[in-house]
């Protein structure tokens, strides 16, 4: 029988999808049972909230019969002692931090939740309302017991100014019975400063008649200096006439609930793990900000914000303890660092953002970027492991003039991702032409999906040459992108999005398909000992996925294609960073026959050792030495040294890149078995490159089909 608690869960969710998510997310929680009840509309999670018992309700802010804070409002009343998480599509961080402050215990972007996040908010927000239950039933036995004459009590004669004190009054604040004398000044001279003024005014009101009761929640300062706080109650008894001749009341220490609501307040603030301020916390002091700066434009400011740089290797490495310690760390060095007047907040994850106020100009920005670069260079010792880490900073500015808090965070937000595509471990500054990038890059992206869905793709084909026969012994599959506007887009133009979206997965596999299935066309059409193969290169997030190998077998078997006959290509980077994972797959794909080639050999880790653990069957060297051949320099050593490995290993080899007579010749001199690059041929369409294996040993001209 299952261990896990069984929690019982309310969706209120008007979209099947945004229900089927959450559904599956919670399916993944290894931590709890979920038993979640769907309701599609807000009539319908009132009823059921009403008839049923439920241990949280998620809470769409958008229904069909609701929207924004209503809708919490109405689940609230319905039972306001289950716990309620609104969960929101429009990132509206101010509606949602309203309905914090109206009750619910959390709020999460639908886009943005995972398994993680979505179980650590339900199980917070049962405990904040255990606790917070737990709070008021205390209360209303501390009121029954106030009753009973636990409360200090006060009589204040108003005609001499004389006030009785009882012992529970004075011992509340840690005086004996003859400490205090029957003064006034006894009572008001221990009221904190900062709450005498209210005191007096809600007093005041009261003994004129303005209102029936006086009621107020203040501090007292205590024997020790300490703060107390306490609720004071009164009434006031008028003679005949009409005048106030006598009031009395009682005092309660109220401190433990005071400390209580302090630390929900704060935790609904600040983040757990570092204690910094939280995207809520972070927001509401950018707005004000920026209003300090609409009054006074002289107040300038700017946010920087940034992500660690490969943390996600820390967590693997080291475990997510270890990376959360380190996060900790971080937020300390950086709270040390920065002036009483900034903000520093965790957004999530491994983002951080820093309100930097009143800073006179961008240089200023910039120096701070650079010192927290400084900061996080410093080794980081976290048991007995040294850890570095670099940081993306994005920085924007009050100057470039905003409207809302949520402008200057995605502009910082974009400045940071081109630090990040610009090498890492570095600042940018955002300026107009970076909005406009993202803006084209996002409609570069929403045309890629369609084409995606669509298969708006086409295969081209650059031969490879056997440099000794001048042969074509296979060719390397190029997709390219029949846009409907651009015509034939180049893979440099989209395979980085494509990477970056996911998009690479479905593609990759379209691709991989149409060339098995073309070359075997060919292999049928244009018999050869060995039979002519095709090269494909591979993302990483295909190559590592799992199920690769049975992806590859079904392609292999629809399309009729030997193993043999397909050589994928990937780069040492993708191979190295991922040994395990990769080691495994390269056995099972070795064992099927399907041959492994290195792509742009040279330019990444080229550990040696790995290059013997893995078994390749090809390399390829790349276009960056084969281009400076004949040139003076370096690489005609490099070449001869890659190709005596490779000999050594019985490794076949590529030189890519091949555009001049001079190269080829070259490369035949050092005895590279095979060749590919433009002065051979372009990359040619599937019926194009039908032509050149047509024409057989005629094919190459000799031409090199060069540009003029």
């Amino acid at each position: 029988m299952s261990q896990h608690p069984r929690i019982r869960v309310l969706l209120v969710e008007d979209s099947p999808d945004d229900a089927r998510l959450i559904q599956v997310l919670l399916g993944k929680a290894t931590e709890a049972t979920f038993v979640i009840s769907h309701e599609n509309r807000l009539v319908k999670g009132v009823n059921r909230l009403k008839n049923d018992r439920f241990d949280v309700v998620l809470l769409d802010f958008s229904l069909p019969d609701s929207f924004g804070l209503d809708t919490f409002l109405s689940i609230h009343e319905a039972d306001p002692r289950v716990p309620v998480i609104v969960l929101t599509s429009l990132d509206d961080d101010e509606l949602a931090a309203h309905a914090v402050r109206e009750g619910a215990q959390d709020y999460l972007v639908k886009r943005e939740v995972d398994t993680r996040l979505l179980v650590r908010s339900i199980r917070y927000a049962i405990a904040r309302q255990t606790a917070d239950d737990a709070l008021r039933d205390s209360e209303e036995r501390y009121a029954l017991a106030v009753q009973g004459a636990n409360d200090g009590v006060f009589d204040w004669d108003l005609r001499s100014d004389s006030i009785y004190f009882s012992p529970r009054w004075k011992k509340m604040l840690g005086y004996s019975e003859l400490e205090v004398s029957p003064s006034p000044r006894e009572w008001f001279e221990r009221i904190h400063p900062d709450d005498e003024p209210s005191f007096r005014r809600k007093l005041g009101a009261h003994l004129d008649g303005e209102t029936e009761h006086f009621r107020l929640e203040h501090r007292m300062k205590s024997a020790n200096g300490t703060w107390l706080w306490v609720l004071t109650r009164g009434l006031a008894v008028r003679g005949p006439d009409g005048r106030p001749a006598r009031m009395a009341g009682s005092q309660s220490d109220i401190t433990a609930r005071k400390v209580a609501e302090e630390k929900l307040q704060h935790d609904a603030l600040h983040d757990d793990l570092t204690c910094l301020a939280n995207r809520v916390l972070f927001m509401d002091r950018l707005s004000c900000a920026m209003a300090d700066y609409e009054r006074t434009p002289t107040n300038q400011f700017a946010v920087l914000f940034f992500d660690l740089d490969r943390f996600k290797n820390v967590n693997d490495s080291l475990g997510h303890p270890l990376g959360d310690k380190l996060l900790k760390g971080i937020a300390q060095r950086l709270e040390h660092y920065l002036r009483p007047g900034d903000t520093v907040a965790r957004i999530g994850g491994d983002e951080f953002a820093i309100l930097l106020n009143r800073i006179n100009d961008i240089p200023g920005a910039i120096h701070v970027a650079e010192r927290i670069q400084e900061l996080l260079g410093m080794t980081f010792s976290i048991e007995g492991h040294e850890v570095f880490v670099t940081a993306s900073i994005g920085i924007a500015h009050s100057a470039t003039g905003y409207r809302s808090p949520d402008e200057i965070m995605r502009d910082a937000d974009i400045a940071m991702y081109r630090a990040k595509a610009a090498g890492k471990a570095r600042y940018e500054v955002f300026d107009r032409d970076m909005h406009q990038s993202a803006v084209a890059l996002l409609k570069l992206e929403t045309e890629l999906r369609l084409a995606v869905q669509n298969n708006d793709f086409a295969m081209h084909y650059q031969p490879i040459v056997n440099l000794k026969s001048g042969r074509i012994v296979g060719f390397e599959g190029l997709v390219r992108w029949m846009h409907a506007e651009r015509g034939i887009v180049s893979p440099n133009s989209f395979i980085a999005i494509a990477e970056e979206t996911g998009l690479i997965v479905p593609l990759g596999w379209w691709v991989l398909e149409e060339s098995c299935r073309q070359t075997r066309h060919w292999q049928e059409r244009f018999a050869s000992d060995p039979p002519l193969f095709i090269s494909v290169n591979v993302s990483g997030k295909l190559f590592l996925k799992r199920g690769i190998v049975e992806r590859l077998v079904s392609i292999l078997e629809s399309t009729r294609l030997p193993p043999e006959s397909l050589r994928l290509e990937v780069t040492e980077n993708v191979v190295l960073e991922h040994v395990d994972t990769a080691l495994d797959n390269l056995q099972q794909l070795r064992a099927l026959g399907i041959q492994l080639s290195i792509d742009d050999f040279g330019t990444g880790y080229s550990s040696l050792s790995y290059l013997q653990r893995f078994h390749y069957d090809e390399l390829k060297i790349d276009r960056s030495f084969v281009s400076r051949l004949g040139h003076g320099s370096d690489s005609r050593a490099i070449v001869e040294t890659i190709l005596g490995l490779a000999s050594n290993l019985g490794i076949g080899v590529v030189a890519e890149g091949v555009e001049t007579a001079e190269q080829a010749d070259r490369l035949r001199q050092m005895a590279c078995p095979h060749g590919q690059g433009f002065w051979f041929s372009r990359p040619v369409t599937a019926d194009a490159a039908g032509n050149l294996l047509a024409a057989g040993p005629d094919w190459f001209t000799g031409d090199g089909g060069l540009p003029a």
